[in-house]
């Protein structure tokens, strides 16, 4: 993310360049401007691209939340697979749905989507600690894990409906 802001003037061409864009590999005369590492990588490099730093910040909650869990019922480098193979399988349905696509997809929601669901299958009773300010109280609850799955879904579908096809940083 710290690469990718570096590059303020290029970011477009670097989005381009490291974010999962569908024509670069439907359409032949594009899939030649860039080298098979390029192609390859960037099935993996997208994840690690951000819309913003609140998308970023958002990604990192949900992760907090429920991927520790995960990673500790699966261990430190299982887990990185399995996170990446989420990602990667992400990537894959996205170019196959969206074959002609020119609009570059970022982000790594697709990757959190597999750790959210590993969650819920692990635990499907468990219950999250909860801050829900009612005004100027603040009161702590329990809610079940399953509504910030919910929670989740709805700000992706809010995100999708705010991220205009034309913006710059691409489809998130």
């Amino acid at each position: 993310f710290l690469v990718q802001l570096s590059h303020p003037q290029g970011f477009s061409a670097f989005v381009n360049v490291y974010g999962l864009v569908p024509i670069r590999y439907s359409i032949p005369r594009i899939a030649a401007e860039f080298s098979t590492g390029q192609q390859a990588l960037s099935f993996i490099t997208f994840m690690f691209l951000h819309g913003g730093f609140f998308h970023l910040i958002g990604n990192m909650w949900f992760l907090y939340i429920f991927g520790d869990n995960v990673e500790d019922r699966l261990g430190h480098f299982r887990y990185l697979v399995f996170y990446l193979m989420c990602g990667l399988a992400s990537g894959i349905s996205h170019l196959v749905l969206n074959w002609h696509s020119p609009i570059p997809t970022i982000g790594a929601s697709g990757a959190i989507a597999g750790v959210m669901g590993a969650y819920f299958l692990l635990y499907p009773r468990a219950r999250v600690l909860t801050l829900i300010p009612i005004f100027i109280f603040f009161h702590f609850a329990e809610l079940p894990a399953f509504l910030f799955l919910g929670i989740w879904v709805l700000f992706q579908f809010m995100s999708a409906a705010a991220t205009s096809a034309q913006a710059d940083g691409g489809g998130i």
